[in-house]
């Protein structure tokens, strides 16, 4: 099996709403296609192409501090900041548990550097904080955030020079 990191393309979009809908299934997370596609105008959005099919995706796009998408709407601006919001990211199912997460992680991390993003953000939903823990966030428990995100959400935050220097 061969598997690579590359740009979103047109054609990538059904496979990766799919992904989303598979991974968010009965939850208030699932966002459909056309939100999905709306948070992808910064060019920081990236899937794990592997032997021609997406097994996994990260959408990253400009957001202030503290702030973060609607899940309810797709987004109508595109902010201009220094902070890189990690909206969402999906490994498929069969797949979890094999360091790919972590992987497109780095590559988002790297990507944001090299276009001169100081600081990346994102909500931890569905238990996942401890991942992103493991990944260089930290948890501010001071935010507040809308119930659509579930009441475990957590807002995170990392350096994106201080990820880069210890992976």
């Amino acid at each position: 099996m061969t598997d690579h990191i590359r740009g979103i393309t047109e054609a990538d979009w059904p496979q990766v709403a799919a992904l989303e809908a598979g991974a968010y299934a009965g939850t208030a997370l699932t966002e459909g296609e056309a939100a999905l596609r709306s948070r992808a105008a910064a060019g920081t959005c990236f899937v794990l192409d592997l032997d021609g099919r997406i097994a996994g995706y990260v959408l990253a796009l400009p957001y202030p501090m503290f702030r973060y998408p609607d899940l309810t709407r797709p987004e109508r601006v595109t902010h201009r900041s220094a902070n890189l919001h990690l909206h969402d990211l999906v490994v498929n199912a069969p797949l979890r548990r094999r360091g790919l997460g972590s992987r497109l992680v780095r590559h988002l991390t790297d990507a944001a550097g090299t276009r001169g993003f100081r600081t990346m953000s994102l909500i931890a939903v569905g238990g996942k904080e401890p991942f992103w823990r493991a990944n260089g966030y930290r948890a501010h428990r001071e935010a507040r955030l809308p119930s659509g995100y579930g009441s475990d959400a957590v807002y995170m935050s990392a350096r994106v020079a201080a990820y880069r220097e210890a992976s």
